[in-house]
């Protein structure tokens, strides 16, 4: 099987063309014509965020969300931030313990809003498809109108991929999304960790707040034989953000214990696997 030699894409994952003797997917063909400039992105996301005064941290609890609120307070100072975390249902009572905690230590006022997302895990369960995208854009929308209803313009994620070339993007009412860890590296986020009273809860898949990720990654797995993060874990790789090893390992099949499967099934009503 081709592999490219550029990122973790396979041919189960992706086109490869094999380039002056080295197998390149397409998407990493794509890069090398029209490279992400680190520099200037890190250097517009530093001019951005001198003008911002109020905002909201889009705050799961997970890793990359903490580190987004120490940056903002810490390194930005932005003068006026809430840290707004939106409990799917199927959040780990660790992570919305970690979110806490952290707030408190750095003295952000943290609200903590629950809905009821089952609808779109429970679709995503019984089709073997990954969950994320329609958490992701049901979220976002919840936070937009949240922002808006209290007077501020801007969300800040923590997310490490920018929007293609950009470290922001605008929506609509006014508001504005920035992705504050964009193109950070795994260890420059790890090292932010270290600093902070933030504990790894042991779940599968690579997240730190999430019981359905793990059970849809199996399911997936099952049924296409890889993961369904592929392609955002080979930007990773290919933007320098993540080493191949640890992205291989982030994409091996996860195996789901039997007591996290109890959960899922009890508040979806489904059959564990």
């Amino acid at each position: 099987m081709l592999k490219c030699s550029l990122c973790v894409h396979d041919e189960r994952t992706a086109k490869i063309d094999i380039i002056n003797g080295k197998p390149i997917c397409r998407e990493c063909q794509v890069y090398l014509k029209h490279p992400i400039d680190r520099e200037k992105v890190r250097n517009e996301l530093e001019e951005l965020m001198s003008g911002v005064n109020r905002a909201i941290i889009a705050y799961s609890g997970g890793k990359d969300s903490v580190v987004a609120l120490y940056l903002a307070k810490e390194v930005y100072k932005v003068p006026e931030l809430e840290a707004v975390m939106i409990d799917h249902g199927l959040m780990a009572k660790e992570a919305i313990e970690n979110a806490r905690r952290i707030a408190e230590h750095l003295e952000v006022p943290f609200r903590l809003l629950r809905y009821d997302y089952s609808d779109i895990f429970r679709e995503a369960l019984l089709k073997a498809q990954s969950p994320c995208r329609a958490c992701s854009k049901r979220t976002m929308e919840k936070l937009r109108k949240y922002t808006a209803k209290n007077g501020y313009q801007y969300i800040i994620t923590g997310h490490e991929l920018p929007f293609g070339h950009h470290p922001y993007r605008r929506m609509s009412g006014g508001i504005t999304q920035i992705r504050l860890l964009s193109m950070m590296t795994e260890e420059e986020r790890f090292e932010i960790l270290r600093r902070l009273p933030f504990e790894f809860p042991e779940l599968p898949g690579y997240t730190t707040n999430c019981l359905v990720l793990g059970p849809a990654l199996q399911l997936y797995w099952e049924k296409h034989g890889h993961s369904f993060e592929q392609r955002r874990i080979a930007a990773l790789v290919r933007y320098g953000l993540m080493s191949r090893e640890r992205a291989e390992r982030e994409l091996e099949r996860p195996e789901v214990p039997k007591w996290q499967w109890e959960v899922i099934k009890r508040k979806l009503g489904l059959n564990a696997p």
